[in-house]
């Protein structure tokens, strides 16, 4: 457990799935519950695994990360797969702190690099981690609609291709 700037940053507990389903529900408009529950037992039970909980009178934020190791020829590396904060608490250093104890974790697992996805159409977000010193990585990340009828889209040079 560490504290920031008034926030206790600690682990995840069993008892605060309802707070994540709840803020992730506000976030994302998207209710989760099966989905969550399994991801923190999981979390707390592999030591993989980084579930944090940002505290001040009620979870004002959290965090999922993992160690990763060698999927696509990478070294073993963290992966934040999950972070949100309570609206009313943005910009008010929620994130940076679970970013700082994430890495710190990250760190002590024996990784050197830590990785994320952001949609490109979330501008905060990629602000939050490009100035925590995420840049673009050694990998791309690609796609396919898996629909029997999908055709390649168009302008990929694949139109053509049996």
């Amino acid at each position: 457990m560490t504290i920031h700037a008034g926030l206790t940053i600690r682990p995840l507990r069993p008892d605060d799935w309802t707070a994540v389903v709840e803020l992730d529900d506000l976030l994302t408009g998207t209710v989760k519950r099966a989905y969550w529950k399994r991801v923190l037992e999981s979390y707390l039970r592999d030591e993989g695994c980084i579930g944090l909980a940002a505290e001040n009178d009620g979870i004002e934020g959290y965090l999922f990360g993992e160690l990763r190791a060698f999927e696509f020829g990478s070294e073993p590396c963290g992966w934040i797969f999950a972070l949100g904060v309570q609206p009313g608490a943005a910009r008010q250093g929620v994130a940076s702190a679970l970013l700082a104890e994430a890495r710190r974790r990250f760190r002590a697992l024996g990784v050197s690099r830590v990785r994320t996805m952001v949609r490109r159409t979330d501008v905060p977000m990629l602000a939050l981690f490009r100035s925590h010193g995420f840049v673009g990585g050694p990998f791309v990340q690609l796609e396919l609609d898996v629909a029997d009828d999908a055709p390649p889209p168009e302008g990929t040079g694949m139109e053509d291709r049996p």
